[in-house]
Order: C-alpha cells, then sequence, then structure tokens
C-alpha cells in the first residue's frame, strides 16, 4: 500500500480545500465519522459498551469530537475528555465542540490522568504534525492510557508517535487500531512504529 509523507499528507490537504474547494470542516466530518464506525465495529465483541475520547485541542481533537458525536447519536455512552481549554479552541475543532454542546455531550477539561470507566479508548490527542517531545501533562496521560487494559484506537497516528521517522517523542499511545486517514503514513513502518500502531486501516475521507 502507498505510503505518504506528513508534507505530502498536508499538501494533499491544502491541495484539497484549496484547489479542489472542499471545505476543511467537510474533510474533519468524513474522518471522524470513519472513526466511529471502526469504534462501533469493535464494540461490538466489547461488553462495556462505554467510550472515552481523548481529544487535543488541533485539528485532530476536532475529529474526536466528530467521533464523539456519531457515536453518541448511535446510541453509545461517550465520555469526552479535552487535554487543553475550550477558550483555546478554534476554526473547525471549535465547530464541532459546539455541535456537541447542542446535543447535551458534556466535553470535560482535564490536566492530569484519571480514572475512566470504559470498554473502548480512542486517542484524538496529537495528528501528524506534531513537533518536538510530548509535554506534561499529556505526558503523564498518555503514560496512564498505555497502562490500562482497554483497547485504544488512534486517529490518524498514534498520539506522540513522528509519522515520518517512527520515533517516539517522549511518550506516545500504544494503539490497538490506527484509524489513518487516506494514506498510513511512513513512519508507521520505521523504527518503533510497528510496536505503537497496532492494526493499521486506512479510510477515505474524500481527499
Amino acid at each position: 500500500m502507498k505510503t505518504v509523507s506528513v508534507k505530502e499528507m498536508q499538501e494533499l490537504d491544502r491541495i484539497a480545500i484549496e484547489d479542489k474547494g472542499i471545505p476543511s470542516v467537510a474533510l474533519m466530518e468524513n474522518a471522524g465519522r470513519a472513526v466511529s464506525e471502526i469504534a462501533l465495529s469493535e464494540l461490538k465483541d466489547i461488553k462495556d459498551k462505554k467510550v472515552a475520547i481523548f481529544c487535543g485541542g488541533g485539528n485532530n481533537g476536532g475529529d474526536g469530537f466528530v467521533a464523539a458525536r456519531h457515536l453518541f447519536n448511535k446510541g453509545i455512552n461517550v465520555s469526552v475528555y479535552l487535554i487543553d481549554q475550550r477558550a483555546n479552541l478554534k476554526n473547525d475543532p471549535k465547530i464541532n465542540a459546539e455541535a456537541l454542546d447542542n446535543i447535551g455531550v458534556e466535553i470535560r477539561e482535564i490536566s492530569a490522568p484519571i480514572s475512566i470507566d470504559c470498554g473502548l479508548i480512542i486517542d484524538a490527542i496529537f495528528g501528524i504534525g506534531l513537533k518536538g517531545e510530548v509535554k506534561e501533562p499529556v505526558r503523564s496521560i498518555i503514560s496512564d492510557l498505555n497502562k490500562k487494559s482497554i483497547t485504544i484506537i488512534s486517529a490518524d497516528v498514534p498520539s506522540g508517535l513522528d509519522a515520518d521517522t517512527g520515533e517516539i517523542l517522549g511518550v506516545a499511545v500504544k494503539a490497538g487500531i490506527t484509524v489513518t486517514m487516506q494514506f498510513p503514513k511512513q513512519g508507521f513502518y520505521r523504527n518503533k512504529g510497528p510496536e505503537y500502531t497496532g492494526k493499521i486501516i486506512a479510510v477515505d475521507i474524500g481527499i
């Protein structure tokens, strides 16, 4: 299967949005819905149907908000945790956070590891554009998630994994499944990548 670098994927996004006129919020909708569909498929074999979704403040977090809305609309009990402040959300992530507000799904801001009761975790903390080592409090939260015996689905890339080199940026989510957008990233098959991506599912988001 074709793989892409971070730069190539970002250029594909740019072409879709700027040259082809596809709204960025539509791409986010497609990405988040795809993650929710994989989550629903996994939940069929999981007794506890509750899902905890950990979101960052950027576009990857926006994918998580979309996934949360689709799961909620399918009758799934979702808990959404934002490792940032609501006031920092902008553009498409802000739109999708407000959509969750409008259907009654609470977004809880967190700044430390928390106790969760769920059968499935969705990691939507960092995307492919992450640079530099993961800092606190995200570092401790990811370390804590990795200790739980709960399947983790990562949106696009396991948070903390360099999508080009496959190196760990201090700490990274150890995913059971990585739902990656359009094409697998080169780092999935390099260095630590294979240990952290789990099963890789590439989904079409309309690019």
